[in-house]
């Protein structure tokens, strides 16, 4: 699929209480020791992520770069939803830029578009954009799930897959 951009400030946070250690501020003096134990944690971190969304990806190989804030995911996704939802696990991360997709797909399908949340969107606004009604936000709910666990609980920043009509 490629290169993916993201919000660096917006996303989960998986540096913290309870969650996966994922990415911290390199700090200038950082050695090249340290900064290669912060990729590994981070990319473990991401790794885990993706694996606790029940995303299952064969082969599944995840680095960050802490200087340039990417990760790149390699692996077998069984279907295109699910190299898709992988993407955005990596991507909707705090302190991720951009997410390098080098996966493949067993079972080849046409892409989602993405899109990215503003102030003031729901899923009802979405849906009326992309489909022309906004009774269709279910569609794209369900095509976000297990990253999104309530139809309300989207934020600016956030990246979304939005499944063809």
């Amino acid at each position: 699929m490629g290169m993916f951009s993201f919000i660096k400030e917006a996303g989960e946070k998986l540096f913290g209480i309870g969650k996966a250690e994922a990415t911290a501020p390199v700090a200038a003096t950082a050695s090249p020791e340290q900064i290669a134990a912060l990729s590994q944690t981070a990319a473990q971190a991401i790794a885990t992520y993706i694996n606790s969304m029940g995303l299952k990806i064969a082969a599944l190989d995840v680095g960050f770069d802490p200087g340039s804030g990417t990760v790149t995911v390699a692996g077998i996704a069984p279907d295109q939803a699910t190299r898709e939802k992988a993407v955005l696990c990596c991507g909707n991360v705090a302190s991720v830029n951009q997410v390098n997709d080098l996966m493949t797909v067993a079972t080849p399908e046409p892409a989602s578009q993405m899109y990215t949340v503003v102030k003031g969107d729901n899923l009802s606004k979405i849906s009326k954009a992309f489909y022309g009604t906004p009774n269709k936000y279910t569609q794209i709910f369900e095509a976000n799930k297990p990253m999104l666990t309530h139809p309300d609980k989207i934020y600016p920043g956030q990246v979304l897959r939005i499944p063809a009509a």
